[in-house]
């Protein structure tokens, strides 16, 4: 049997329609609030697989040597920049990083092609443009290895903090440096944003060079 409509019934449904736009509007307000707490993580809220650079700051351009000649930090505006100081006869720390790096933008795809990683020897001594260049091809084809004189390196490394000190190995190794073993991520601006320790896990180094992308 069919309910009849009564007069109340007519008068709550068209109270209902005169403030259907008003609980519309509320509702629309309630997701977009909603929404926007999920998705929108601020920089600081965020966490890194590195030390975030909270203030960054342009690093200073520079120029040092490739097997192709001359090559400057510029030379690569507009692209996300892994700066790595270390050297070829380092046992463990350098290959290491360089193969994460390496699986990294692999792991990123067509995304990898906005990195770049270079790779600065502070062991310009027994570090040849050449040597290098055979050493960063063996992890990455597109690796580039630079170096130049002692006052060259310095003078790139000193903004970021590099340290590195030379000090006796054995007649196998030669000697040995020790250095900052840290890969900088340098954004398309020329900032310093990232500073990854040798062990940072790398699918947390890709969500990070995914989420930079994302903001552009």
């Amino acid at each position: 049997m069919k309910k009849r409509l009564t007069v109340n019934d007519l008068r709550l449904a068209i109270y209902d329609l005169r403030f259907a736009p008003v609980y519309a509007f509320i509702l629309f307000l309630a997701i977009m609030i909603t929404g926007c707490g999920q998705t929108a993580v601020s920089e600081s809220e965020r966490e890194f697989a590195g030390a975030l650079v909270n203030s960054p700051q342009p690093v200073p351009d520079f120029t040092l040597t490739s097997a192709d000649g001359p090559v400057s930090l510029s030379d690569f505006a507009g692209k996300y920049v892994f700066l790595y100081f270390g050297y070829t006869f380092c046992p463990d720390v350098c290959p290491g990083t360089l193969s994460n790096l390496a699986a990294v933008r692999q792991e990123l795809g067509e995304d990898g092609d906005n990195m770049q990683v270079i790779m600065i020897s502070v062991d310009p001594e027994r570090d040849t443009p050449e040597v290098l260049e055979k050493y960063v091809a063996h992890f990455d084809p597109t690796f580039l290895g630079i170096t130049g004189s002692k006052e060259e390196i310095d003078a790139a490394g000193e903004p970021l903090g590099i340290f590195y000190e030379i000090h006796e190995g054995s007649a196998a190794s030669g000697y040995l440096v020790d250095h900052t073993a840290r890969a900088f991520l340098i954004d398309p601006e020329g900032n310093a944003r990232v500073a990854y320790p040798h062990d940072a896990p790398r699918d947390g180094i890709v969500a990070d060079l995914k989420w930079f992308l994302a903001q552009e």
